[in-house]
């Protein structure tokens, strides 16, 4: 039925979502980001971790950047390509931790740092957008090889 998208050891949920709308919503996240590194305008990041928390909690009908992708998926005619929705999800969670990080560490004037997140970020999403590269399966794999080591 769906082709997941990651070769290596990534979150299932059985459930599918839009292959191509997600990455055109990590095309839209990387815009942002880079936006946001340009300018400095932290409500930018503020957005995109209210964004990822939505998708990350599944709620996904309430993201602006989801439904915009959506409704820009549409117009554009770019079919439906079904993966797993738990690699997105959990690609959500990092986000959304990754521009936490980013906005508390921006309000709190701290130097570099917002910024050097915002631009792993970045790559991230653009690695997402352009190349469907799964950063997140090979973070998910690390952790899980890491925690059944110990084990």
């Amino acid at each position: 039925m769906f082709k997941q998208n990651c070769t290596m050891m990534c979150p299932v949920d059985l459930t599918t979502v839009n292959e191509n709308q997600a990455r055109i919503t990590a095309l839209s996240v990387f815009i942002l980001t880079l936006i946001y590194i340009l300018t400095g305008y932290w409500l930018l990041i503020a957005f995109l971790t209210i964004d990822f928390l939505l998708r990350a909690a599944n709620l996904g009908n309430f993201s602006v950047l989801s439904r915009a992708s959506g409704l820009l998926a549409s117009l554009l005619s770019i079919g439906n390509k079904p993966t797993d929705r738990a690699p997105k999800r959990f690609a959500a969670i990092v986000g959304s931790l990754f521009t936490a990080a980013i906005a508390v560490l921006h309000l709190f004037s701290v130097v570099f740092v917002p910024y050097i997140l915002a631009d792993i970020l970045a790559i991230f999403a653009l690695l997402e957008a352009v190349f469907a590269f799964c950063v997140g399966c090979h973070v998910y794999s690390l952790i899980r090889s890491l925690l059944s080591a110990k084990s």
